[in-house]
């Protein structure tokens, strides 16, 4: 056997470097056409991303990795290394500057995150937002019912729509848009609507001529109104192309981050889009807060940037500010988002990041959900807080001016909404009603919580009061009076004495001002008693001693009908021309 012979020299060892293959023509040349085909796609590309030019916008760097990504793209077809395998070397050594401008971009993004990191910034996190202590009796007065909103977006909706049939010569054409805002509107509250095209064909068909209306639906009384405008409105998220709203910003202002919009009515009723400013505060991409805004006029297109800044300091380049009185109309600069995010910043790390893991003194969080108050001629952000240890009751809430940001933490314990709310339809099982988010009123100093109670198609049925101390105490009612009423009549039974301030439970009709009427009151002893149920619901026929007619009321308009008795007396509220064999009634005493 011959002995083997091991060469460790590399001198008999074959080239195992890979050969270039380059296609045809000068790397110039392919450079050259993929630089031109790059920035076609780069700028088709920042018309629909919209990207701001701000290095504190993740947004911008996803769009420079788009416009990278396509020259690398470009450059391997140019090259035609995507068909032809022998000159994927070539092409892969000609892109290695854009491939490392991709990795340096991410550790960029990585370094940008790490900044602003609420691990290490727990503090800044916490100093995002002031909050005063309040004193419940003193800021919060007793509510007028006026001007309490009894409505919740979903009704708002299902009543727009409702309303958008007043336009018979568009209905076909436009339908109710996502856009819908809050707004304290001539002192009372309201929602305004804007429309959107039904579909793209329409679109096409109807904007040269814009958006003919928009809907404002009065949150007290639940009445809607399709408001016609003499000149239409040419810029909103509905559009396309250069008058789509935030295109249309984007282009007048390169650099701001823009959030998403709120549509909004001027004092006279002219619609605008309220687009908010963001910026980042904390590290390259943390703590997002509102910088500003800025203002479009909906059907000139006109825009005005104005700064939230209190102390005359802003990072925009305005001298207008949400605070001056030109804009005191303006609601919602801040939307409820941002600042239920702020608030929980400012309640879990109010001792640092690690206590908000473990120990967790004084933390706290706000309960799931909010809802929106009219004050002062402002709309306020209202939410429950509780403490993260605990998920069964609130230890205070948190009022938060949608405008100014101005914040208001208020100590109330008691039980939390959502239990609020199952108290509530519990009532009313029998109805399957479901209850809005409560909002907290002082009723006669006692906190309370208020909210309507929703059938299956989204209309107010009825309201509830529940007691936040003593969740078991409920009033329901058909009308705000009778649900004052019966609330007070179980706050009595649990030792509670309230006087009800009659003048301000506003109409009686659920809000129909159009079905307001002169009412009268019929009182006598019970002579016969009758019930039957129809469509889901048990109605009561009751004849009087001294009457010949049968006066009806559901169980849902008071409850303890079904524990009268012949021989009982009693008080019905009925029309004061009614009249007949059966005569509905408007109220039980």
């Amino acid at each position: 056997m011959e002995p083997i012979n091991v060469d460790f020299s590399g001198k008999g060892k074959k080239n195992s470097k890979t050969t270039v293959v380059e296609p045809k023509g000068t790397t110039a040349k392919r450079v050259i056409i993929s630089l031109v085909v790059t920035v076609i796609i780069a700028a088709a590309a920042y018309y629909f991303m919209l990207p701001a030019l701000n290095f504190k916008a993740i947004e911008l760097y996803l769009y420079i990795a788009v416009v990278i990504i396509a020259f690398i793209g470009t450059f391997g077809l140019v090259s035609k290394a995507y068909f032809r395998p022998e000159y994927m070397e070539y092409a892969k050594n000609k892109v290695k500057i854009p491939v490392i401008l991709l990795l340096v971009l991410a550790v960029v993004i990585g370094i940008g995150y790490l900044t602003g990191a609420v691990i290490f910034r727990a503090k800044a996190y916490h100093e995002i937002i002031k909050v005063e202590n309040g004193n419940f009796a003193e800021d919060v007065a007793e509510i007028d019912f006026s001007s309490v909103p009894r409505l919740d977006k979903d009704s708002s909706n299902m009543i727009a729509t409702r309303a958008l049939g007043e336009l018979s010569d568009y209905v076909s054409q436009f339908i109710v848009s996502d856009f819908s805002t809050q707004i304290n509107y001539k002192g009372t509250p309201v929602r305004v609507q804007s429309l959107a095209y039904g579909d793209i064909f329409k679109w096409l068909k109807n904007t040269k001529n814009g958006i003919p209306a928009y809907i404002i639906i009065d949150m007290t009384t639940q009445k809607a109104e399709a408001v016609r405008l003499e000149n239409p409105i040419k810029y909103s998220p509905a559009e396309h192309f250069n008058e789509y709203l935030i295109r249309h910003v984007r282009f007048s202002y390169p650099t701001l981050m823009l959030d998403y919009p709120s549509f909004e009515i001027d004092d006279d009723g002219n619609p605008y889009w309220v687009v908010p400013v963001l910026d980042k505060t904390i590290g390259l991409f943390g703590g997002t807060d509102v910088a500003g805004a800025v203002l479009v006029d909906a059907v000139t297109g006109d825009m005005t940037l104005i700064s939230t800044s209190l102390d005359g300091k802003t990072k925009l380049k305005t001298d207008k500010f949400v605070t001056d009185s030109e804009y005191q109309w303006l609601d919602q600069v801040y939307s409820a988002s941002i600042l239920n995010q702020q608030y929980n910043y400012y309640g879990k790390y109010v001792n640092g990041f690690i206590n908000s893991l473990i120990g967790q003194t004084d933390v706290k969080i706000t309960s799931d959900g909010y809802n929106y108050l009219a004050l002062n001629d402002d709309v306020y952000m209202y939410t429950g807080v509780t403490s993260i240890s605990s998920d069964q009751s609130i230890i205070g809430f948190v009022l938060i001016n949608q405008r100014t940001k101005e914040a208001k933490y208020y100590q109330v314990s008691g039980a939390l909404e959502n239990t609020a709310r199952t108290s509530a339809q519990g009532k009313v099982q029998q109805y399957s009603y479901t209850a809005t988010f409560p909002l907290l009123l002082n009723v006669s100093g006692e906190p309370t919580y208020f909210m309507a109670l929703k059938d299956a198609s989204q209309l107010v049925k009825m309201y509830a009061m529940v007691n936040v101390k003593q969740s078991t105490v409920v009033g329901v009612g058909s009308n705000l009076t009778e649900c004052m009423e019966n609330y007070a009549s179980e706050l009595d039974k649990s030792g509670v004495s309230v006087e009800i301030d009659m003048d301000s439970m506003g109409d009686e009709n659920n809000g129909d001002t159009e079905n307001t009427k002169e009412t009268v009151d019929v009182s006598g002893t019970v002579a016969e008693i009758r019930s039957v149920i129809t469509g889901g619901e048990t109605y009561f026929y009751i004849r009087l001693d001294e009457s010949a007619s049968y006066y009806k009321v559901a169980v849902g308009q008071a409850e303890k009908i079904v524990i009268l008795n012949v021989g009982d007396s009693v008080t019905f509220t009925v029309a004061k021309d009614a009249s007949g064999d059966i005569i509905p009634v408007d109220s039980v005493k």
